[in-house]
């Protein structure tokens, strides 16, 4: 039996980083533990790009146009949203897995996705670096591992 697996391995690579502003206390922590990340794996600063957008809802589109751009191994997917008293939360929330999901599948370049959706601003808090750790770094991780996995598939069909 043959096994393929990720590895989380930035050097030589190159990865951007789309990052919600909405809720930015949160996000910010999030997107430090995304590029400790890449750092701690081998990425120097110049294979790092960060691109801001408004909210989670955006980060789709952006994560979209830069993959369509070319020259990324992955892109990793930043936002908080945090639910309210309106059904606002579950649209965002929904829309942004989704879009995420579609863009990763339509460009082949992978997206991780480490988008909060967190009940209240004290969960969210704990995801970013609290003590649920950060789940902007873990993400990274995806966004690596899943880079060096596709890196490989993508040999092997190449040699057959």
């Amino acid at each position: 039996m043959r096994r393929m697996e990720g590895k989380p391995d930035a050097a030589g690579r190159r990865f951007a980083i789309v990052v919600a502003r909405f809720n930015e206390t949160i996000t910010q922590r999030l997107l430090a533990g995304a590029i400790d990340a890449l750092r701690h794996h081998g990425a120097v600063d110049d294979d790092i790009e960060v691109v801001t957008v408004p909210g989670a809802f955006e980060v789709p589109l952006a994560a979209r146009e830069l993959a369509q751009r070319g020259g990324l191994d992955g892109i990793v997917c930043l936002g908080a949203v945090i639910r309210g008293e309106t059904p606002h939360f579950e649209y965002i929330a929904a829309e942004a897995a989704s879009g995420i999901a579609q863009a990763m599948v339509a460009t082949g370049v992978p997206m991780s996705f480490g988008v909060l959706t967190t009940d209240t601003v004290e969960q969210a808090f704990a995801r970013a670096g609290g003590a649920v750790g950060n789940k902007g770094y873990e993400s990274a991780i995806t966004a690596m591992e899943m880079a060096d996995l596709l890196r490989g598939i993508r040999k092997d069909r190449l040699r057959d």
